[in-house]
């Protein structure tokens, strides 16, 4: 008989990298909070039929535990947002756009260097500074 050795733990490629740590710990604590308060909603309902007493005070607290939620998942979306500001994503199309404007940009600046520029007629009047190219006539100059 041929036996296969089979690991516990096999290692699979994942299509969508990992979030980031930040980003990951405040969806943790949204999923944490919004728990907490389906729970709580839950016991609520549970209360109410049942006619107790308690029904009222959890009631708001569960209004409260809400709002928290949701301010939970809001902070997961700016986590993100600013982790992806500071840290930049890099996306393949901008990359490849990037890649392209730089070839074209350093393309012109070949065929600028090939050819001569003949100097502008205000540059070679005037005794400024060689290659000046503008000339601020709204200053007077």
């Amino acid at each position: 008989m041929d036996f296969q050795r089979r690991t516990v733990w096999v290692e699979e490629t994942v299509s969508r990298p990992r979030m980031a740590d930040p980003v990951r710990a405040a969806a943790v604590r949204a999923g944490l909070i919004a728990a907490v308060a389906l729970v709580q909603a839950v016991i609520d309902a549970l209360l109410a039929a049942g006619q107790s007493w308690l029904a009222a005070p959890v009631l708001l607290t569960t209004v409260v535990t809400a709002v928290v939620a949701t301010w939970a998942v809001l902070d997961v979306w700016v986590t993100r947002q600013v982790w992806n500001q500071r840290n930049g994503v890099v996306s393949s199309p901008s990359s490849a756009a990037r890649a392209l404007r730089r070839e074209r940009r350093s393309a012109r600046r070949a065929a600028r260097r090939a050819r001569p520029q003949p100097r502008p007629a205000a540059a070679r009047t005037s005794g400024g500074a060689p290659g000046r190219r503008h000339q601020p006539w709204h200053l007077g100059v």
